[in-house]
């Protein structure tokens, strides 16, 4: 019975294993260079969304994952706002194969974050006194497929220069 459960729990420490550990914000930024005049203008808002990734190791199958959005708006010609957050979280990551887990931390994690930094987003945008931005949703399965398909791209093109 001692010699099953031992084998059990030397069969679970080689299974993948993820988890959260902590999600917060990193940095946060809201700019509005033209208030208040930009309150007495006709609101027409262009909205602008830069969204990027990144991660790093901490420790042995620990990694952080940085979500970093960037939404600018132009009213007109004239920008209304600057809204910047970085949302990070710190995710245990075990005995995932390098692709499985390079996957995990470019689309699954920032998959996790985005709600966060969308209300990081929104909040800021409010308090700033113009009208809530409700971001879409992100498809990061895709976005990572693509990155990946450049990558391998430019890994190719290289090779045959």
């Amino acid at each position: 019975m001692a010699e099953e459960q031992q084998n059990t729990a030397a069969d679970n420490s080689k299974q993948p294993q993820f988890s959260l550990q902590r999600i917060y914000v990193k940095d946060i930024s809201f700019e509005s260079p033209k208030s208040p005049e930009m309150f007495r203008k006709e609101w027409r808002p262009k909205v602008n969304l830069d969204l990027n990734t990144r991660n790093s190791k901490l420790d042995e199958g620990v990694f952080e994952v940085v979500l970093a959005l960037t939404v600018t708006v132009e009213n007109g010609e004239e920008t209304a706002f600057v809204a910047e957050v970085q949302q990070a979280g710190i995710f245990a990551a075990l005995n995932l194969e390098e692709s499985a887990l390079h996957h995990t931390l470019g689309s699954f994690c920032p998959n996790i974050l985005f709600p966060y930094a969308r209300e990081a987003v929104d909040n800021l945008v409010t308090r700033g006194s113009f009208p809530p931005i409700m971001l879409a949703p992100v498809n990061f399965d895709a976005l990572y497929a693509q990155a990946v398909a450049q990558k391998q791209a430019e890994q190719q093109q290289a090779a045959a220069e």
